[in-house]
């Protein structure tokens, strides 16, 4: 791997830099030239944001920000019990692992550890087809290749058909006014520049973040973590997870938990499938390695809290539509009886500049106020309980021993003490204990 790639992906992050003015937002004209009318009202914006007609597929690249700080290497993160000292790193070695934007081959040593940990925690792998979907996209329902798997989107526990989940994923916060929030894709180059007003907002974040870009943007990596933000695991290739192999799904996730405990000397216990695609075999092996799966907020199969801001840079989503859905996340925000967990981005320069000029200024002036915190925060557990090391199962029950408790296991042969997820029980090392013991049991639930 070269610098071309995070050069290239820095020039297609367009975006220009100019004062805004208004609130009230009525029709824009897309790219295309057609017009289509988006009514709404922003409570709050941010006096430098980029002017709306300015946010869109076709605008200029503007300058990313430098990080507001860089990470000591042997700093202790003091926010979080029990983290070891920050790896000092000069530079990840290529060689030591694999291409970035694709599946990693599943025949390294490292895989073959990984898929041999997995066998031993006994977990019983549904045997699901393979769904089928373009590079760089999503399973669609209503393809003819994806007509059987959709039919049985329940029984497979399908989100993408359907929003279904398990007792074992996360997709709301349990008060009322709570968000969790998210972004997803990074980190990239203009993900210092949320940082920055994060800072100077105060706010703290999820950041699920894809294991090649960590490769190239490491440092960005060590100052989200140090600024008391929350890491979590986007896959490694950002490949849809139901359309790869057992093996595939296992490297995806196993090199993306090794560059970040590389980066940062802690390892995640959260994971989020990208575009959501998680059935009941994706689940399974993302349990069985430590991994709990967080979706966002679904109140029915087309009612999901997601802005849509992804889609501004490729044009076939308008920054009206994005912030006209973001509307519709508060109006369903005020209705429901829980928090709520919105699906953002910080890949692309438009999401960014959505984001803050937009999207979190108006949150921030909603009242009631919203309590906008990282995922973990929101399920009312410590920054500690996002991360392998330094989690107590103790304070923390896992819930996949819960369900163990329960009774509701059902694991084929008896695990092995070799087993990460079967070792972790007794020990600090949370989320990864009895995942394979508990996972018959979860997905046989109705």
């Amino acid at each position: 791997m070269t610098g071309r790639k995070r050069q290239a992906l820095l020039a297609a992050l367009p975006a220009a830099v100019v004062a805004h003015g208004g609130r009230q937002h009525h029709a824009r004209q897309n790219p295309s030239g057609s017009t289509t009318s988006y009514t709404f009202s922003l409570a709050a914006t941010n006096p430098t944001a980029v002017p709306l007609s300015a946010i869109n597929s076709l605008q200029p690249s503007s300058a990313t920000k430098a990080l507001h700080s860089t990470a000591v290497a042997g700093s202790v993160p003091t926010f979080i019990s029990g983290a070891p000292p920050l790896p000092a790193i000069t530079a990840l070695r290529a060689a030591d692992y694999p291409d970035p934007d694709k599946p990693a081959p599943t025949d390294s040593p490292e895989v073959k550890r990984w898929i041999q940990e997995v066998k031993d925690t006994g977990v019983v792998i549904p045997d699901l087809s393979l769904n089928v979907a373009a590079p760089a996209t999503g399973p669609i329902c209503t393809a003819p290749e994806n007509a059987a798997a959709a039919a049985n989107s329940t029984a497979r526990c399908w989100w993408t058909c359907g929003g279904c989940t398990r007792a074992s994923d996360i997709a709301d916060c349990p008060t009322k006014l709570d968000w969790g929030l998210t972004f997803d894709d990074g980190p990239a180059p203009y993900t210092p520049n949320l940082m920055e007003y994060l800072d100077e907002k105060q706010i703290k974040a999820t950041f699920f973040v894809v294991g090649s870009r960590v490769f190239y943007n490491w440092q960005t990596l060590q100052s989200q973590y140090m600024g008391q933000h929350q890491i979590a695991i986007h896959t490694w290739s950002h490949y849809a997870l139901t359309t790869l192999t057992n093996e595939q799904i296992i490297a995806e996730l196993g090199w993306s938990k090794k560059i970040i405990k590389d980066v940062l000397g802690v390892t995640p216990n959260m994971m989020r499938p990208p575009y959501g695609d998680i059935d009941d075999r994706v689940r399974a092996i993302s349990l069985a390695m430590g991994l709990t799966p967080v979706m966002w907020t679904r109140l029915g199969p087309n009612s999901a809290f997601n802005t849509n801001d992804f889609d501004i840079h490729s044009g076939t989503v308008t920054v009206d539509q994005a912030l006209s859905g973001w509307k519709s996340v508060l109006d369903k925000a005020n209705t429901i009886d829980t928090g709520f967990i919105a699906l953002e981005h910080d890949i692309w320069q438009q999401t960014v500049e959505v984001a803050t000029g937009y999207i979190l200024p108006d949150a921030l002036a909603h009242q009631p106020a919203f309590k906008i915190q990282p995922v973990v925060n929101c399920l009312a557990r410590t920054m500690s309980d996002a991360y392998v090391e330094t989690n107590n199962n103790a304070t923390n029950p896992p819930v996949f021993k819960q369900a163990v408790d329960a009774g509701v296991v059902k694991v084929s042969g008896k695990p092995k003490d070799t087993s990460p997820a079967v070792s972790a029980q007794s020990a600090a090392g949370g989320i990864l204990s009895l995942a394979g013991l508990m996972l018959g049991g979860l997905l046989a639930m109705p």
